[in-house]
């Protein structure tokens, strides 16, 4: 097996996943576990489609299926169907990704882009929601200098958590109502022009240091960790099979 390849284990889990196998309606796909195994390649390398290696086929056809997948939703739903949350509580955070020239060179940027100006330059950040064992809930992305605090609601939306740990960036009303409403603790640092201070309960706010282990695991992979794709479709499609793969390891 080539480095970078997913296991028969990982593939066995994934496979049923897929379009193009010999059950479904259409055309049957030629090869899907060497196709993800392109995808991963690029997940892990951060190469340009173009270096794709040989033993992959044809890097215009593989980009072409992977971005008609990205836009159907696959691999969003891929994660969706892998993911086995402990909602027992859930944390929140968001990490800043500078984007590469490839993908913030153009003067017209549709605003689709989802691509702003922050202290580092043209970056994405992406927002994520992980369960009390690490792993990724939900991920949504917005432009670079978009603040925190209004990302948490989406994060949040529909979760059956009993706790909601987060630093002092989501410390709002709007925040704190939502959560009673749905009977969810809160363990949020006040802000210091906040009049009326809620307890700290340190013992859990420590945990929220998985989500920072989970940022350093999904930027391990360098399509990841710099944003090379022009589309967030298929920026984030990237870090929905990178998350994906998380629970798979």
């Amino acid at each position: 097996m080539h480095r970078h390849e997913i296991t028969d284990r990982q593939w066995a889990l994934v496979a049923p996943l897929l379009p193009g196998k010999a059950t479904d309606c259409g055309v049957t796909a030629h090869d899907n576990r060497l196709f993800f195994n392109a995808v991963v390649w690029l997940l892990r390398t951060g190469a340009a489609w173009a270096d794709l290696p040989e033993r992959f086929g044809n890097p215009n056809s593989v980009c072409r299926r992977f971005r008609r997948l990205a836009q159907k939703k696959v691999w969003e739903a891929v994660f969706e169907a892998l993911k086995a949350p402990e909602l027992d509580w859930v944390m929140l955070d968001s990490t800043v990704l500078r984007a590469h020239q490839h993908a913030a060179g153009q003067k017209k940027r549709p605003r689709n882009r989802v691509l702003g100006r922050s202290r580092g330059g043209m970056s994405t950040k992406i927002h994520a929601c992980i369960d009390a064992l690490g792993n990724a809930v939900r991920v949504i992305a917005t432009a670079g200098q978009a603040s925190d605090c209004p990302q948490a609601l989406d994060l949040l939306a529909g979760l059956d958590t009993r706790m909601v740990i987060a630093d002092t960036s989501y410390d709002s009303d709007a925040n704190w109502a939502y959560c009673a409403e749905k009977d969810i603790a809160v363990v949020i640092p006040n802000r210091p022009n906040r009049l009326e201070h809620v307890p700290l309960d340190k013992e859990y706010y420590r945990d929220r240091n998985k989500i920072e282990r989970f940022f350093g695991r999904m930027k391990q992979y360098r399509r990841l960790a710099t944003r090379y794709d022009k589309t967030v479709v298929s920026f984030l499609a990237f870090w929905h099979i990178a998350a994906a793969l998380d629970w798979l390891r």
